[in-house]
Formats: C-alpha cells, structure tokens, sequence
C-alpha cells in the first residue's frame, strides 16, 4: 500500500514538473495582480546581435556619426540625443525605423529642431556606409534606446 502511494506521489509532482516546464517553455506569462495584463517584452530584433552591436559601436564613436550626436549617442549642439528619452525624427524608435532614417538621412528642410543646423547624410554622409554597416550602426542605436 505505500509502495503505490509513493508511486501515486512520484508520478504527480512529475507531471506538475512537466507542466510547469512546457508553461515556462511556451513563454507563457501568468496575470499580474489585480487582473491587469501581464508584462510583455517585446522580442529583440534579429539584426540586434552582439557582434553588430559592436561594429556599430565603433562605426558610430569613431566615424562621423559622434561629431554631430556625440560620443554614445548624448546628443550635441548639431544633432538629437539618442538615448530615447526624445526621438525628433522616428515615431516609434522602432529597429526597422532607425535602419531607414540612417539609409534616407535627414535633409536640413525635415529637421525638427531649429537649432540643429547641419543634415544628416544618407547612410552616413561620407561614410557610405553598406547595408551591413548601417544595419551594424542601428543595432548600437537600438541599444541605447531599448536597455
């Protein structure tokens, strides 16, 4: 009789096990309190990985992008901060968003700040950055935004 009540035993907290492994597995996220929707983070983009990060690091704080947006993106006298507290030139601050600011740039008549005087060139102005390279850049841009 106890050998089945330890089996009984053994074979329920097994299947409370699995369950709660395939909850966990599936991302699935209990309520919050109160009844009001549970946290969601949003999934990070495919482009956003370390190596890219990285490459935009060093592409943004040594080519030409820190002399008008300063060295980590803080913002200068010529172009926005780019640390998400205010975006001036995206709506949504979204990956894709930034990958087609820096592809199109920003022409001086689309500036939204009157101080901010100089254009920012299609994919980097001088730099001519490539797809991957903008694509790199974006990904550093995203970080700072999305921590």
């Amino acid at each position: 009789m106890r050998r089945s009540a330890l089996r009984l035993s053994i074979a329920f907290c097994s299947t409370v096990a699995l369950l709660a492994g395939c909850h966990a597995a599936t991302g699935a996220k209990a309520p919050s309190p109160a009844g009001g929707a549970a946290n969601k983070v949003a999934a990070k983009p495919a482009a956003v990985t370390p190596a890219n990060i990285a490459m935009g690091d060093s592409l943004f704080n040594t080519g030409g992008c820190f002399n008008c947006h300063g060295k980590g993106g803080v913002g200068a006298a010529n172009a926005p901060a780019l640390d998400g507290k205010k975006w001036l030139q995206l709506t949504t601050g979204s990956f894709d968003e930034i990958v087609a600011l820096i592809v199109a740039g920003v022409p001086v008549e689309k500036i939204k700040d009157p101080t901010h005087k100089r254009a920012m060139g299609a994919r980097g102005g001088r730099m001519a950055l490539t797809d991957p390279q903008i694509q790199a850049v974006a990904a550093y841009v995203y970080t700072l935004t999305h921590k």
